[in-house]
This record gives C-alpha cells, structure tokens and sequence, in this order.
C-alpha cells in the first residue's frame, strides 16, 4: 500500500498539479488510514475495512468535515488505483458519506475590523508585518495559502494589482486597494528588512513578500499563530479565525453593490454556488433583495454605496 500512495501522490503533483498543501493533506489522510487498515495488499481493502475506519473515526469523535475529508481523499485514492488496474473493484462505491450541514460564516463588524487591526505593534518589523497582511487579507480577501505565497513580482505598485497563485495553482490577477498596497510598499522597503534584529533575522528568501522570523518565506501555521494571539488580545478569538476576514469582506463588498460574479473571480471560487452564501450572511443585502422584489416597491430606484471604481448595481433573481 505504501508503494501504492507514492505513486497516487506523484500523479497528483504531476499530472494533476496539487499544490503542497493538498499533497501534504492527502499523505497525512492516506497515512491516517494505512495505520488503522494494517494491510500490505491493496486487493485486501475491502468495504468492510472502509466502514471499520469510519466507525472508528466515529469513536475518536472526530468531526464530521474530517470523516468526509477522509473519505474524499479515500475516494480519488481508490479511482486512481481502479485506473491503473491495482484493484478490480472500487470499495468507496458502496460507501455513502455523510451529511455535512452548511454553516453561514459570521463576519466581523467593521469596529471589530477596527479593533483586530489595533493589536501588532506596528513599531516593530514583525509587528509592521503582521499589520499588512491584516490589510491585504480585508483589501483583497486572499487565503493564507495565497498570500504566503506572493512574490515580489506577483505585486503590482503602478497599477495596483497582485497576481495570485490560487488552488490547483490557478493563476488570477486581483485589484487591491492604495492602502494595502502602501502597507506592503512600506513593509518591503522597511530599513529592518535588510537587517538583523533582536526579534529577527535579515532577509534571506529575495524572492517572497512575507518573511518569518529567520528571514524565510512565512507558512500558514506562522500566520495561524499570529492570528490566533492578536483574535485573543482583541476578544474575538471565540467568533473569529483568520479566514473569518474573507468572508467579512466578501459581506462587505456585496454590502456595497458589487456583483456576485465579480466576488467570485475576486475570491477564487471556482462556482458561483459557493460565493452566494454571502447572500444570506448580509442582512442589508437581504433588505435589497426584497425592496427589489416587492410588487408594492419594484421599480424604484435603489442606491448603492460604491466601492472603490468596482462596484454597480446589481439585479437580483428571486
């Protein structure tokens, strides 16, 4: 099985582009797996071992985005295998997964924006940091994995745009707005940058925007860390994560006019279907939807605060 999962993560990487982090998922998945299933044959897999392992995740009381994480990862694992002829039968097939109940994100408030913002000491280089990416996490609403992984040259200062590297290493071109793009103008022309301080090292990676302490490419955990020290410090560690900060501003944007499709390319999802749950986070923007929709009130002009050049009205189905 081991000589299997090389071969399942290499046509991943190869043929199918993953990036590092989703290697990284399905080796720790596939891993989690071959530890409980303790066979050496692949062909020995059979339902029953796939149904033991989900009762036993069961038993560890592991959440159920985990248990379909699994399962997910179980799935392509046991149709690449069925492809290349290691196995006659697919056992997922008569696996059904479970049901996940969709939750709607809870965004932040613009004072609790304003609050979070307050917490780096942006008299320190790492302080100053940490404040720009709070800045470019609520200007552009990038994932972690998108913004550790900005270059330099991914950064646009004339023209205020920032080339993103976004799941399935899927390329988009996002607009940003002068603020966050004078933060990270100020960050990378910093006099600490080029020097070693009490608190870091001097640049050593040229190439990445954000650096760690050593003066390396920062990684998510490092922002997960951050994050979950400054939502402590700011009182909002129970109702916030970092992530909490792109659906706070997709709320926003469509608080302010902009169009789903819009907020789609702007995020990176690749269906529209994922981008309307903002619909039903945005009280305001339910307010819209029925003044639109009203037969007493259709037909009346409707005015909709602007944002930044990108945003317009827009008509909503109902």
């Amino acid at each position: 099985m081991k000589e299997w999962k090389e071969k399942f993560l290499g046509y991943l990487q190869a043929i199918k582009n993953a990036s590092v982090h989703t290697l990284r998922n399905y080796g720790m998945d596939l891993a989690d797996f071959q530890r409980f299933a303790e066979v050496e044959e692949i062909k020995a897999i059979d339902k029953r071992i796939i149904r033991g392992y989900l009762a036993h995740l069961n038993q560890k009381q592991a959440t159920k985005r985990t248990i379909l994480r699994r399962l997910s990862a179980l799935r392509s694992f046991f149709k690449f295998l069925l492809k290349e002829g290691a196995i006659s039968h697919n056992p997922l097939e008569e696996i059904d997964a479970p049901k996940l109940e969709k939750t709607i994100p809870a965004p932040l408030t613009r004072e609790e924006i304003d609050r979070l913002f307050q917490q780096p000491d942006t008299r320190t280089f790492l302080g100053f940091r940490d404040r720009t990416i709070m800045e470019l996490f609520y200007s552009s609403g990038l994932r972690i994995s998108e913004l550790i992984g900005l270059d330099k040259s991914d950064f646009d200062s004339t023209n205020l745009t920032l080339r993103v590297k976004g799941k399935g290493k899927k390329e988009r071109v996002i607009p940003i707005t002068k603020n966050a793009a004078a933060w990270i103008n100020s960050y990378l022309n910093h006099p600490e940058r080029s020097l070693d301080g009490d608190r870091h090292q001097a640049e050593k990676n040229h190439d990445a925007i954000f650096l760690n302490k050593w003066g390396e490419r920062l990684t998510v955990r490092s922002v997960d860390r951050n994050f979950q020290l400054f939502l402590k410090q700011s009182g909002l560690a129970s109702k916030a994560t970092p992530h909490t900060i792109r659906h706070t501003i997709a709320t926003h944007w469509l608080e302010n006019g902009m169009d789903l499709k819009t907020i789609q390319v702007l995020l990176g999802h690749s269906s529209l279907s994922t981008t309307t749950i903002y619909t039903q986070v945005s009280t305001k923007m339910k307010k819209v939807v029925y003044d639109k929709a009203h037969p007493l009130v259709k037909g009346r002009d409707i005015t909709i605060s602007k944002q930044e050049g990108v945003a317009h009205e827009q008509e909503f189905v109902i």
